[in-house]
């Protein structure tokens, strides 16, 4: 992932319209057979339909060399014509019985097996979040914050994933999850860590060491062989035929049940086999082990498993709760369900990204972007948020002024039409792709850019990923807050209002007179209170009081 460059997440060449994101090498004229081979009409679509056939391409016909019906014989396109020809072909019979097997063995398919119950969770790379943030700074533009998500997962230079093992309510691990240190490979279990590191590794633990004995006696005219790997088992009647024959398997086809693995063993003849079989059998293999202090030396495998469990198995193995992997690493995951659980959820996030979209939304607000909808459905992300410029209360340069006027006059306008309106004199092409070496821009355009550039950075034009240019619109008014009905009061709050207000001295406001009241504001207004004054009045009796200042 660290390799990954700003060119991979160059989100120019990715928003670019469809037919300029194609190679320039690709043509529509790929198929095009010249005017010596093509045939125009019927005839030209019945030869193509032809030589899509199974059986090749067949022998053109040009429609003077067709024969026609014969004397006696229906046309080829009559029913009595297809008839006999259907029958010959086994008839509707023959298809029903095809149909027929066909949805039964659809019935009979066993179901998938579940998905291991492990927690995956995608990442981007922080390096391309920081070289996307920069991009989407220096050009000012708004993306879709779900289309920058499908970019991510695009490549796996660009995202890591994160394996979580799940707690059951009883408190035990649903799937355990396994690391060898040799080279951090993710595992599901023990048995699958031990299997890989024999078949990657086994050569840093043990090294074989043949020794020349006896060749086995006897006259041998056949061997059996393994029809998938092509290792030679020895004659069925040799003494450990069955323990090779098992070994085989529960080494390299353990996930295959052994009688369709026993199925695949076929009985060689050929001489040039069976002499290589004795020849193996005439030498003896032994197995050094390494990095120990005290020499040591294994007769078969069986030992040599056994001593690796008791020695290395601890210390190279490891059971955790959390391994991450990155992208790249994860499709070369070698657990056949760990690798299915991994496919089936990034296609789910290929398909709504919304995991690694909330991340990247995590990520590019620490880095200082902003983000809002359009058209209440759609995320995007930008260097400003929409803030609407009221020019009759704001004042204004002449220069922004036309721009703004320019964006609202033409909707869907582009900044090179606008440059080319606001600039007629310069070619918006060198404007607007100006490079060092290449045509400076006039006067005129560096005014109108620079105008653009404020514009834009602060929120007043929103400039989206296909070009087009648009202004912040004015915020709808919010509905005043509905007022709330007075209670009716009962008997024993007038008794408690009479008794407050005959005990309270003369002059002396009630309960709720100073108290601060908050002033409906407008947005982008700082809030005021007001008080109160109380009044100089004399003591109120219970008929004369308010509701709202009844207690």
């Amino acid at each position: 992932m660290s390799k990954s460059s700003d060119q991979d997440f160059d989100l120019e060449l990715h928003f670019l319209p469809a037919w300029a994101q194609k190679p320039s090498q690709e043509t529509s004229y790929g198929d095009y057979r010249g005017p010596a081979e093509s045939r125009g009409g019927d005839e030209g679509r019945r030869e193509r339909r032809r030589d899509r056939g199974p059986g090749g391409p067949r022998p053109q016909r040009h429609p003077g060399d067709r024969p026609g019906p014969r004397d006696g014989q229906r046309p080829p396109g009559s029913a009595e014509a297809r008839g006999p020809r259907r029958e010959q072909r086994g008839g509707p019979d023959r298809r029903d019985h095809g149909k027929g097997d066909r949805g039964a063995e659809r019935r009979t398919a066993p179901p998938p097996a579940p998905l291991p119950d492990v927690q995956v969770a995608f990442t981007p790379d922080d390096k391309g979040v920081d070289s996307l943030a920069r991009q989407i700074k220096m050009t000012g533009r708004s993306y879709p914050l779900f289309d920058i998500a499908q970019m991510v997962l695009q490549k796996p230079e660009r995202y890591s994933l994160t394996l979580t093992t799940r707690i059951k309510a009883d408190g035990a691990i649903a799937q355990p999850l396994f690391v060898c240190a040799l080279d951090d490979t993710v595992w599901l279990s023990e048995e699958e860590a031990v299997r890989w590191i024999f078949e990657k590794h086994f050569e840093t633990f043990y090294q074989p060491d043949k020794t020349k004995v006896d060749p086995p006696k006897g006259t041998y005219t056949f061997v059996a062989q393994c029809g998938m790997s092509g290792t030679i088992l020895g004659p069925p009647n040799y003494h450990d035929y069955q323990i090779r024959l098992r070994k085989l398997h529960a080494e390299r086809f353990s996930r295959m049940p052994f009688e369709a693995f026993k199925a695949r063993v076929k009985i060689v003849k050929d001489e040039e086999t069976v002499k290589k079989w004795v020849e193996e059998q005439s030498w003896k293999i032994e197995y050094v082990c390494l990095n120990l202090p005290e020499p040591l030396r294994l007769g078969s495998r069986e030992e040599v498993e056994k001593h690796f469990r008791e020695t290395h198995l601890p210390n190279i193995v490891k059971q955790v709760d959390t391994a991450r992997l990155s992208g790249t690493a994860s499709r070369g995951v070698r657990s056949p369900d760990l690798a299915r659980l991994l496919r089936v959820r990034w296609e789910e996030q290929r398909r709504f990204p919304l995991q690694i979209a909330t991340v990247l939304s995590q990520q590019f607000a620490a880095r200082g972007l902003q983000f809002f909808k359009v058209g209440k459905t759609i995320t995007h992300v930008a260097v400003a948020r929409p803030h609407f410029l009221d020019m009759e209360a704001t004042p204004v340069s002449e220069g922004v002024r036309k721009i703004v006027e320019y964006i609202n006059a033409h909707p869907k306008i582009s900044r090179r039409d606008l440059l080319a309106a606001l600039a007629p004199a310069a070619t918006p092409s060198e404007a607007t792709t100006a490079q060092p070496g290449e045509v400076e821009p006039t006067p005129e355009q560096t005014a109108v850019i620079g105008d653009l550039h404020w514009l834009v950075h602060q929120g007043h034009v929103i400039e989206f990923a296909n070009g087009t240019l648009e202004t912040a619109k004015k915020p709808a008014p919010r509905p005043p807050k509905p007022e709330k009905t007075p209670q009716p009061e009962t008997g024993a709050e007038i008794e408690a209002a009479n008794i407050s207000i005959e005990t309270s001295e003369p002059g002396t406001a009630g309960p709720d007179v100073g108290v601060p009241v908050s002033a409906p504001t407008e947005p982008g207004m700082a809030q005021h209170t007001s008080h109160v004054e109380p009044p100089e009045a004399e003591p109120q009796t219970a008929s004369a009081l308010p509701k709202e200042d009844a207690v």
